[in-house]
C-alpha cells in the first residue's frame, strides 16, 4: 500500500490528464490525415515527410534506450548464466511461435485463396522487380550484427548491432564488479536523459500521424483498397486470431493473465503504431512500461530487443499469405509441398525486417527471389497495399513481444506479480514525463544490496 500511495503522489491527477490530451490529439489527426488523403491525394502524398520525420525522431532514441537498458539489467544481476538463460528461453519461444505464426498463415491462405484471377502486367512485374534491390540476403544480415566499431553501433541505427555491443558492455561491467558501480550510475542517468527527451519528442506524435496517415491514404486510394479488399481482410483476419486466440490462451495458461488488461495498458502504443505503421516508433515506450508494470530489467532488456528482429509473428503471418497471393495470381499455384520450404526459407530471411517500415515487402521480395525467382514479378500487385498491410503487421508483432516479456519473465521467475497485478488495475501508474519510475528503481537498488549482503553472507559461510 505504501509504494501505492508513493506512486499516487509523485504521479498527481493533474500531469497525467495533458498526455490523455496528446493521444486525443492522435486519434483526432489520424482521422484528419485519413480524409485529406482520400479528398486531395495529391496533396496528402506530399506530406509524406512529416511522418517520416516523427518516425526518425523516434529511432534516434532507440540505439541509446536499448544500450543503457541492457547494460542496467545485466550489469546489476550477480550471474552471467541468469542472463544466458533468458536468451536461451526467449530464442527457443520466438522460434516457436515463428513456426506457429507460419502455419496459421499457411492454413488460412489456402482457404481463401486470394489471389486468382488478377492480370499481371507489364508495369506490375517492373514494380516487383524494383523491390529486389532493397532486400538484404542471409549472409549480410548475420554479419551486419557486428558493428564497423563500437560507436558506429550507434549511428548505423541497426538494432542488433546496438544489442551486441550493449550486451559485451554489460557482461564486462558485470565482471568489474564493484569497480564498475560508478559507470553503471553514470548509465544510468543517461537512461534518464533519454526517457526525459523521448517523453518531449512524443509531442510532435499528433503531426507525425497525420502526415504518415494521409500520405498512405492519398497514394493507394480506394481503388487499390477495394481490388485487393480480400487478402488484406484475409491478413487482418489472421492476425486477429493469432493474437487473440494463440498469443491469449498462452498469457492465460502461463502468466494467469488477460490479454485485454496488458493490451488496456500499452493502448497508447498500440495507438502510435497504428498511425506510423511502425513497431519500432513504440519499442522504447515497451521497454518503459514492461519495467514499470514489474517485469526485471535483464527480462525486458534482452527479450524486448531481440524480439524485435527474431519474434515477427505479423510478419510470418504476411509472408505466408502473401507468397501464397503472388503464385496464385501468377498463375502457378504452389503445392504444400513447395509451400513449407519456400516458407521456411522465409523464416530465416525475415530477421531483417527488424520493425522497419516497408522491410516485410523488400524481404518477401529478396526470399522470392533467391528460392522462387518465377513469383518476383508478381510483388508489385501487393505494393499497393503494403502499407495498410503494416499496421497489421507492426501492431502482431509488437503484440506478440509485450506478451513474450510476460511470459519468459513469468518461466525464468523474474515477474512481480503483485506489482502487475497493481499496474493493470490501475493504482500505479506510468509517469508519462519521464517514462521511468523513481519508487521501481529505488526498490530495486534496495534488492541489489540485500542481495550484495546474502553474497557477502555466503562467502563467509
Amino acid at each position: 500500500m505504501t509504494s501505492t500511495s508513493k506512486a499516487a503522489a509523485t504521479n498527481p491527477a493533474g500531469k497525467r490528464d495533458r498526455t490523455h490530451y496528446l493521444y486525443i490529439a492522435v486519434i483526432i489527426a489520424v482521422v484528419l490525415g485519413i480524409t485529406v488523403g482520400l479528398v486531395a491525394p495529391d496533396f496528402a502524398v506530399e506530406l509524406k515527410p512529416i511522418g517520416t520525420g516523427f518516425v526518425n525522431l523516434i529511432k534516434m532514441m532507440i540505439s541509446p534506450i536499448i544500450f543503457c537498458t541492457i547494460v542496467l539489467g545485466i550489469g546489476s544481476v550477480r550471474k552471467a548464466a541468469k542472463v544466458g538463460a533468458v536468451g536461451g528461453i526467449a530464442l527457443g519461444y520466438f522460434t516457436v511461435m515463428s513456426l506457429v505464426a507460419l502455419g496459421i498463415g499457411l492454413v488460412v491462405g489456402n482457404i481463401i485463396d486470394p489471389g486468382t484471377g488478377l492480370a499481371v502486367t507489364d508495369a506490375v512485374k517492373e514494380t516487383g522487380q524494383a523491390q529486389v534491390t532493397e532486400a538484404k540476403n542471409t549472409e549480410e544480415f548475420l554479419l551486419g550484427i557486428i558493428p564497423t566499431t563500437i560507436v558506429s553501433a550507434f549511428t548505423g541505427g541497426e538494432v542488433l548491432q546496438t544489442l551486441l555491443v550493449a550486451l559485451l558492455a554489460g557482461f564486462a561491467l558485470q565482471a568489474m564488479g564493484d569497480a564498475g558501480q560508478p559507470i553503471l550510475r553514470g548509465v544510468e542517468h543517461i537512461q534518464r536523459l533519454v526517457f526525459r527527451i523521448l517523453a518531449m519528442v512524443m509531442w510532435a506524435a499528433p503531426i507525425g500521424a497525420f502526415g504518415a496517415i494521409a500520405a498512405v491514404t492519398g497514394s493507394a486510394g480506394l481503388d487499390a483498397l477495394k481490388s485487393l479488399a480480400v487478402l488484406m481482410l484475409g491478413f487482418y483476419v489472421t492476425c486477429f486470431l493469432f493474437v487473440f486466440i494463440v498469443l491469449a490462451a498462452l498469457l492465460r495458461v502461463v502468466a494467469g493473465m488477460n490479454i485485454l488488461a496488458l493490451f488496456k495498458y500499452l493502448g497508447r502504443e498500440f495507438l502510435l503504431i497504428l498511425s506510423t505503421s511502425s513497431s519500432e516508433s513504440a519499442l522504447p515506450r515497451l521497454i518503459a512500461k514492461m519495467e514499470h508494470m514489474g517485469v526485471s530489467k535483464p527480462v525486458v532488456g534482452i527479450t524486448v530487443p531481440t524480439g524485435y528482429s527474431f519474434n515477427l509473428d505479423g510478419t510470418m503471418i504476411y509472408m505466408t499469405m502473401a507468397s501464397l497471393f503472388i503464385a496464385d495470381a501468377m498463375g502457378t499455384p504452389m503445392s504444400i509441398g513447395e509451400q513449407i520450404p519456400l516458407l521456411l526459407f522465409l523464416l530465416v530471411a525475415s530477421k531483417g525486417a527488424a520493425g522497419v517500415t516497408g522491410a516485410g515487402l523488400a524481404t518477401l521480395a529478396g526470399g522470392l527471389q533467391s528460392h522462387k525467382p518465377a513469383l518476383v514479378d508478381g510483388i508489385g500487385l501487393i505494393v499497393g497495399i503494403d502499407r495498410f498491410m503494416s499496421e497489421a503487421r507492426a501492431l502482431t508483432n509488437f503484440a506478440g513481444n509485450a506478451v513474450a516479456t510476460v511470459l519468459i519473465g513469468t518461466w525464468t521467475k523474474e515477474i512481480d506479480r503483485e506489482r502487475v497485478d497493481q499496474v493493470l488495475a490501475g493504482q500505479l501508474p506510468f509517469d508519462e514525463k519521464t517514462l521511468l519510475d523513481d519508487d521501481a528503481a529505488a526498490e530495486g537498488d534496495g534488492a541489489a544490496a540485500s542481495r550484495e549482503g546474502e553474497d557477502k553472507e555466503l562467502a563467509k559461510a
